[in-house]
């Protein structure tokens, strides 16, 4: 009998700090995750299938490969934007599945679900204080988007995630309607959140995975 196969990116996440976040924080900080992941869906038109392992550990699927690096920073820019204390590490791997993948992702035993976790929680292939680990060949531009959007503030991370989506152009105008705050203060937001480096060279990273 014929099974599909296909290639999938799987993201493995655990949250900074959490013995230090105490469980309402903690609950905080997986509702923004599982929202994320909603709003992926859309994105990509294939569900995340989010699934909360390992305690504060999580684990999603992304249907389009070449875009796991702007799901994970969209993950960093959810929790960022509920305060300056929520952040995730993440590994992330690619790789090919066959069948379909279920809705509990802790059942899942295909090598790409392992290669995450084995990413997340490497030390001596990635740099110290590298949050996001992804073994690609635009290594040096994953290293300067990790270290940028780890300094994301409340605001810069939630005016960012407005911006993430890649079918949807949302205007600034738009923007400063969703955020309740004036043109000029998301402009500013964007500028010092060094959007447009980060859009250039996600955009970049993302062409070079899809060759």
């Amino acid at each position: 009998m014929y099974q599909n196969t296909r290639k999938i990116a799987v993201i493995t996440g655990d949250l900074v700090n959490s013995t230090e976040l105490g469980s309402d924080k903690i609950k905080n900080a997986f509702d923004a995750l599982k929202d994320c992941a909603k709003t992926q869906a859309d994105w990509y038109g294939a569900p995340l299938h989010f699934t909360r392992n390992r305690g504060d550990g999580w684990q999603v699927i992304i249907a389009i490969p070449n875009m796991a690096l702007r799901s994970a920073l969209a993950f960093r820019a959810a929790l960022r934007a509920k305060g300056k204390e929520f952040d995730s590490y993440m590994g992330i791997a690619e790789g090919k599945v066959v069948g379909e993948i279920g809705s509990d992702l802790n059942a899942e035993t295909e090598e790409v679900f392992i290669a995450s976790g084995r990413n997340l929680t490497s030390e001596s292939e990635f740099l110290s204080g590298q949050r996001i680990k992804y073994k690609i060949d635009a290594r040096a531009g994953l290293i300067l988007l990790d270290k940028i959007t780890q300094g994301w503030t409340p605001k810069q991370a939630a005016t960012v995630l407005l911006f993430l989506n890649p079918n949807k152009k949302i205007t600034q105008e738009e923007a400063s309607e969703t955020l309740d705050t004036t043109h000029q203060n998301v402009s500013k937001l964007l500028r010092t959140a060094s959007f447009k480096e980060i859009k250039f060279m996600l955009n970049h990273i993302e062409d070079q995975l899809n060759d």
